[in-house]
């Protein structure tokens, strides 16, 4: 029995979406430096239908794929911000509502050994 993914199978839209155009960037970014796929292919040391894959923005193709076709355009700097917590505003503020509003009070010591 195989174990596949639903995320795989049928993301959210939202997810669809962004790999769709993050695939299409990438494509762009292969186009523009007059790379085939499968020059891209051999840097990543992948297939040239792993490429394909992931400029087609296939949820099936993994994040190493998507990442080392962005690591091969020299564009993987940007990915190292994709998820900065301190761009994370949500989180940040859902922190702070968890922080205590004073400090704890102070405990006496007992001295006696």
């Amino acid at each position: 029995m195989s174990n596949k993914s639903r995320i795989n199978e049928a993301p959210p839209g939202a997810v669809a979406d962004a790999l769709k155009v993050l695939g299409r960037n990438i494509r762009v970014a292969r186009l523009r430096r007059m790379l085939r796929m499968e020059d891209i292919a051999a840097r990543m040391g992948a297939s040239r239908f792993t490429v394909a894959d992931v400029e087609n923005g296939k949820p099936g193709a993994s994040m190493a794929a998507y990442a080392g076709a962005l690591w091969a355009l020299g564009l993987l700097d940007d990915l190292e911000d994709l998820a900065d917590p301190e761009r994370d505003e949500e989180g940040k503020t859902l922190e702070s509502s968890r922080r205590p509003k004073q400090a704890p009070r102070r405990r006496r010591l007992d001295n006696d050994f």
